[in-house]
């Protein structure tokens, strides 16, 4: 990294709570510096307590803007002046623009999660990823989302607005997964949206009619081992992909490839959020493939002993 900073160095960061882990300065800074642009980002650990104060210490020092990483993606929308189309759906804001100390708030998860998946489904379908007019592969497909949090809620709307035919949201509690398709479809009101419970064996027949499966919930992380369905309801025709990248096969993905279903981690999604985000800010096109390969190399480097 040879960036210089100087008094017209434009900043940029990430909240978080914690947000030590995050990887998000790698691939901006490496955009950056590419594109000869005179940015940098930092993570700041901010707490619960003190969002207010701290959002208020950045438009105070004149940041151009900030992603927002748990737990407070929910919380700040009320802290917005401006929310877009996507943070309202959504419910919750992952980046931030300032604008003469005015705050816009977006979420980029949904068109970064969109774009991913077109990258693989058209990968593995052989489709020229750069004919613009192609329709999302995901237009007529019935999806499966597993979860019923904030992340889904971003699959959900990057799936009705690529085109999906249905989405099933299925949830531990029927009423978790009611309540969202319920809040979902207001926005989405020519959306097929239905409710399933993950508990229920009749979900079984609901997840073998759909043609892709996507995991939104943090069941398969290290802190949350454990696959979120039972092996036996993936199958060869499913395209199964999991928003999380760490582990990059979790035992979701596994069962599904052991089942002959092509499988695709969230890596991928959280490099084309942040370009969505970049783009946000700097009004400049990032190149997302190469954020990915920078996330991939950090994710498969060794780790170093420790002496």
């Amino acid at each position: 990294m040879t960036q210089s900073v100087d008094g017209r160095t434009r900043v940029v960061g990430i909240i978080g709570w914690p947000v030590e882990h995050s990887l998000s300065p790698l691939m901006h800074n490496a955009e950056f510096e590419r594109l000869g642009l005179n940015w940098i980002y930092t993570p700041w650990a901010v707490s619960p307590d003190n969002l207010p104060q701290a959002v208020a210490g950045l438009v105070a020092l004149g940041v151009a803007g900030f992603n927002v990483t748990v737990p407070h993606k929910e919380t700040l929308t009320a802290l917005m002046d401006t929310l877009t189309d996507e943070a309202r759906m959504i419910g919750a804001v992952n980046t931030v623009r300032i604008d003469n100390g005015l705050l816009t708030g977006t979420n980029t998860d949904a068109a970064g999660w969109s774009a991913d998946i077109a990258q693989g489904m058209n990968a593995l379908a052989g489709t020229a990823l750069e004919a613009k007019d192609a329709p999302h592969p995901l237009a007529g497909k019935a999806v499966f989302v597993i979860g019923a949090g904030g992340a889904a809620r971003a699959v959900v709307a990057g799936a009705c607005l690529a085109g999906a035919a249905r989405v099933v949201v299925a949830a531990r509690r029927f009423e978790q997964a009611g309540a969202l398709v319920g809040d979902m479809q207001e926005h989405l009101p020519g959306a097929h949206l239905l409710p399933a419970q993950l508990a229920d064996s009749a979900t079984q027949t609901i997840i073998a009619g759909c043609d892709v499966v996507v995991n939104t919930t943090p069941v398969g992380m290290s802190s949350h081992p454990g696959c979120p369905v039972p092996d036996e309801w993936l199958l060869p025709h499913h395209f199964v992909y999991d928003t999380i990248y760490a582990p990059a096969e979790t035992p979701l993905l596994a069962a599904a490839a052991a089942r002959g279903a092509q499988t695709r981690n969230g890596l991928g999604m959280l490099a084309r959020q942040g370009a969505a985000a970049f783009e946000f800010w700097t009004g400049k096109k990032p190149d997302a493939d190469r954020m990915e390969q920078l996330l991939l190399a950090r994710q498969n480097a060794p780790t170093p002993t420790k002496k």
